[in-house]
């Protein structure tokens, strides 16, 4: 497969120079080149068929040219030691759990595929390479994880003081790890401003060979349109009217991974999601992207450090306006809307829901279309083990889920080794001395 940027549809890369030079030059974001028919694989797959098999396959048939059928599943089976799960929720109602990773995101499989993949790429090219990330905790676990026994990435944690967490001593570098933790003395905002600077400098990029694990980079996205292609395989026997998934908009990289599922032919009728500034409906009832008024060549480059997977969703809406129409349908969600479904769903099926999937079931619930079909089946797509959100929980169900000790552990607090002034030098020197 080969893939090219939202900003210039002419030039294509393959998904090895996507991953590792995850920054397209023009500003933009990388993108599938064309659409891949799948649908022998997927036709294949069953309820019998394991989610590693699933995205090994996938993989060997999307990436032939790169990885081989061996390499592919190796792939697969070194990013997923773990699986989603399909649970029946109601008659026609069902959810898709992400959170059965180590640290309890969805995170999980999108940073441990792209891992896996760099860990195979960079075996072959006889190369190093550095991700850099700040991190609250969450993402810093799922990197820490993912980099476990690889040979040929490393990743330097960026941390606002007191926030340290989500590792364990023999993760980091000077202990024989992947990871660099480092505690920068600013907030948040500074630390980013200091990444920002770096991801910009092409040059230091290519010095330190650098890449970046958030869902700017397409392997982060290509992994989760398996998750739609796991769930398929468990509904395929049991449903057999219209399918459709209901989930946050949260950055956007969900909604795209499931729509590049159905250009790769996943049958699926249509994905449901909460309006946003960014994502709504237009004077004629059907979805519109408000940046789409804004010509991509005049606009400046995407924030590397807070991706919004937006424009991918325009790239889509582009090429495909017609179907988009018929496909994502938004509804307006308050937080009163989200309190209200949190607390239905515990009372009608004694299951915890996090805030976002909580904002999914509203948006489902309000799509009028839907209640007309009558025999659609709706998957609501769970981000996160709702023991993540347990005051959020608590305020609108009066009892909180119980902390799994897989992701109790992740919030216990680690003093920092190493500190750093917020400044592009020190992170220079870092890069020094991993290389």
């Amino acid at each position: 497969m080969q893939f090219t940027s939202t900003r210039n549809g002419k030039d294509t890369v393959t998904f090895s120079q996507a991953i590792l030079n995850c920054l397209p030059s023009d500003g933009g974001m990388y993108v599938p080149a064309y659409a891949e028919n799948l649908s022998p694989w997927i036709n294949f797959m069953d309820d019998n068929t394991s989610f590693q098999s699933i995205a090994g396959s996938l993989t060997s048939a999307l990436m032939k040219e790169e990885f081989s059928p061996l390499i592919s599943e190796a792939i697969a089976t070194a990013s997923f030691p773990f699986s989603p799960k399909l649970k029946k929720i109601d008659t026609n109602l069902y959810k898709l759990e992400l959170f059965h990773g180590p640290t309890g995101t969805h995170k999980d499989f999108g940073v441990g595929y792209l891992t896996s993949c760099l860990e195979n790429i960079l075996l072959f090219q006889d190369k190093n390479a550095v991700m850099l990330a700040a991190t609250n905790g969450e993402t810093g676990a799922s990197i820490a994880q993912a980099l476990r026994n690889k040979k040929h990435v490393k990743a330097v944690l960026f941390f606002e003081p007191g926030t340290m967490r989500g590792f364990q001593d023999s993760d980091c570098i000077w202990n024989g790890g992947n990871i660099y933790p480092v505690e920068v003395e600013a907030d948040r905002g500074a630390i980013q401003d200091c990444l920002r600077d770096v991801y910009r400098d092409a040059n230091l990029m290519q010095k330190y060979n650098l890449t970046l694990a958030s869902t700017i980079n397409i392997a982060r996205i290509i992994s989760h349109s398996f998750l739609y292609m796991y769930a398929f395989s468990r509904l395929k026997k049991q449903v057999y009217g219209d399918i459709y998934y209901a989930l946050s908009a949260d950055n956007y990289g969900n909604l795209v991974a499931g729509l590049y599922s159905w250009k790769f032919c996943l049958p699926v009728n249509g994905f449901i999601t909460n309006s946003t500034p960014a994502l709504s409906l237009g004077s004629d009832g059907t979805c519109f992207v408000l940046d789409s008024m804004v010509p991509l060549l005049e606009r400046g480059p995407l924030d590397p450090v807070n991706p919004s997977n937006i424009e991918r969703l325009e790239e889509i809406f582009a090429t495909n306006a017609a179907v988009m129409k018929g496909l994502v349908f938004p509804s307006d969600v308050s937080e009163i809307d989200v309190h209200e479904a949190c607390k239905e769903f515990y009372i009608k099926y004694g299951e915890f829901i996090d805030p976002e999937t909580a904002r999914a079931y509203a948006a489902a619930k309000k799509h009028t279309q839907l209640q007309d079909e009558g025999e659609c089946s709706i998957v609501l797509v769970e981000l996160n083990h709702p023991a993540l959100s347990i005051n959020q929980i608590k305020h609108c169900c009066g009892e909180a889920p119980k902390m799994p000790d897989r992701i109790k552990n992740i919030y216990d607090p680690i003093t920092p080794v190493k500190k750093i002034p917020p400044t592009r030098e020190a992170i220079e020197e870092i890069l020094k001395e991993l290389n």
